[in-house]
């Protein structure tokens, strides 16, 4: 392979003149004249202003129908980072807790927790549980794309829906039943 690249680098060298005082023997250089101009500042901006107003604009995602991977997506993120950014706060608060004089032993939690009204309990189980679900779910489905299944339109929408759909009931269960 390389003997082949020196060979046609040598043709092409041979095949073009060497103008030793412009450019060095061999080299292609490409040359474009152009006139210029010049101009000040303000008037420069008023050029770059006029062909900003002429530029073709693309498309904005307003143009489009909303799709069921687009929210899946984004509340993957969200419940993503939902969920690691509550475990961090919660795992810094435990370290800090014996400085701080902080009481977040279990035993201290579950009567803190058994204290609360039966809607607030359920209230927090589900915003517990319904992030921990659906990107658990979501995650299954993305591992599925991994392994290069369910790439159909309509089979994308209908993991998507599914996925909506065990989630709700998922966390429900977790929040009213168990």
């Amino acid at each position: 392979m390389a003997s082949q690249r020196v060979f046609q680098l040598g043709l092409r060298r041979a095949a073009v003149p060497s103008f030793s005082k412009v450019q060095p023997a061999g080299r292609m250089v490409q040359r474009r004249l152009a006139a210029t101009q010049h101009f000040g500042e303000s008037e420069g901006q008023q050029i770059l202003a006029k062909q900003r107003l002429r530029r073709p604009v693309s498309p904005h995602l307003t143009i489009y129908r909303p799709q069921i991977t687009w929210y899946a997506s984004s509340l993957n993120r969200i419940t993503g980072v939902a969920l690691s950014g509550t475990l961090y706060l919660f795992g810094i608060a435990y370290l800090a807790a014996p400085t701080l004089g902080w009481h977040l032993e279990t035993p201290s939690l579950v009567a803190a927790v058994a204290s609360w009204p039966v809607f607030v309990k359920v209230g927090a189980k589900l915003a517990v549980s319904f992030p921990f679900i659906f990107h658990s779910l979501n995650g299954v489905r993305h591992l599925v794309w991994d392994v290069g299944l369910g790439f159909k339109n309509v089979t994308v929408t209908q993991t998507g829906w599914a996925v909506v759909g065990l989630s709700v009931v998922g966390s429900l269960y977790l929040s009213l039943l168990a």
